[in-house]
């Protein structure tokens, strides 16, 4: 009987710390990945706080892993935008290349080596890729 609770126990434990170590944020709102910062999501934090009873280092572990990635903030609705087009198979590469220099306000050349494009199952992954890019960083590293 106590072999049996000394196990359990042990798996509880171990599964706790791994839980913990790679940030509560990060396995509930991949999506968040990338955000600079604002207001700190409360069930995130509360969770990674439940790590800090579980030996200090865990819950630690855990607050950092959610900073660095962004994944403890809320989304905001300011920080970045996405236009949504549902690109047909007809459309030429000339035709999205007009589409895109129309809306960014100068011109695009998908033969650039640094493009990436890549089909998103969500709006809120979509803002998180933007994010992520880099695009318009020194404006928003000045607001902040």
């Amino acid at each position: 009987m106590q072999q049996v609770v000394r196990r359990w126990l042990t798996g509880a434990i171990v599964g706790v710390s791994i839980v913990t170590l790679s940030g509560c944020g990060t396995l509930f709102y991949p999506e968040r990945k990338g955000q600079l910062s604002g207001n700190v999501d409360p069930v995130v934090a509360i969770a990674n706080g439940v790590g800090l009873l579980f030996f200090i280092v865990p819950g630690v572990i855990a607050y950092a892993v959610d900073f660095s990635n962004g994944t403890i903030y809320l989304p905001s609705e300011s920080s970045a935008s996405v236009d949504i087009h549902h690109l047909d198979d007809a459309m030429d590469v000339a035709a999205l290349e007009k589409l895109l220099s129309d809306k960014a306000g100068q011109p695009v050349s998908l033969e650039n080596e640094l493009l990436m494009m890549e089909e998103v199952a969500s709006l809120d992954e979509a803002l998180a890729m933007v994010r992520m890019s880099g695009v318009m960083d020194e404006e928003r590293l000045a607001t902040m």
